[in-house]
């Protein structure tokens, strides 16, 4: 990966709907060669796909909380992940290190859906205990291929 393909991501990040020409535009390159260095990534699987960005205040989903998940002992894992997949509210799941199995992200209308949410999951098999945090704002989110080159792995 080189510098043009670190300005093709960042553009991309800014506005995934940008076509090839105006990519090319941004970087020197003709359109046919951005498509190449374009289908070279995702093929490499350095772009993933492509998304719109929703503001959650905009659907309701105004309260915005990070639950740690303590599981029971010699719960099989991967049968609470598939368990928290039927939450509709948990936007984001990772598997992390430390005291808690699971952190995850949820998003609710209210303080009250919120509530609804974690007795749900302190009621799912597997769960042992659930300690949440509620977010009073967001600063940034999704900053990935925003550290300076000197400091990418």
């Amino acid at each position: 990966m080189d510098a043009v393909d670190r300005q093709l991501i960042q553009a991309l990040r800014e506005n995934g709907r940008a076509s090839y020409a105006e990519l090319g535009r941004l970087v020197g390159l003709s359109g046919p060669s951005v498509t190449d260095r374009i289908n070279r990534l995702e093929g490499a699987g350095v772009l993933t796909g492509y998304r719109a960005t929703v503001d959650a205040r905009s659907l309701g989903l105004g309260v915005t909380a990070l639950i740690g998940i303590q599981l029971s002992d010699s719960v099989d894992h991967e049968e609470v992940a598939d368990r928290l997949r039927d939450f509709a509210e948990i936007e984001d799941c990772w598997f992390i290190a430390g005291d808690d199995s699971y952190m995850i992200k949820i998003r609710a209308g209210d303080v009250d859906g919120l509530e609804r949410t974690v007795r749900r999951l302190s009621g799912t098999a597997g769960v042992s205990r659930t300690r949440t945090t509620v977010v009073l704002s967001t600063k940034w989110e999704n900053r990935v291929g925003h550290l300076p080159e000197g400091e990418r792995a």
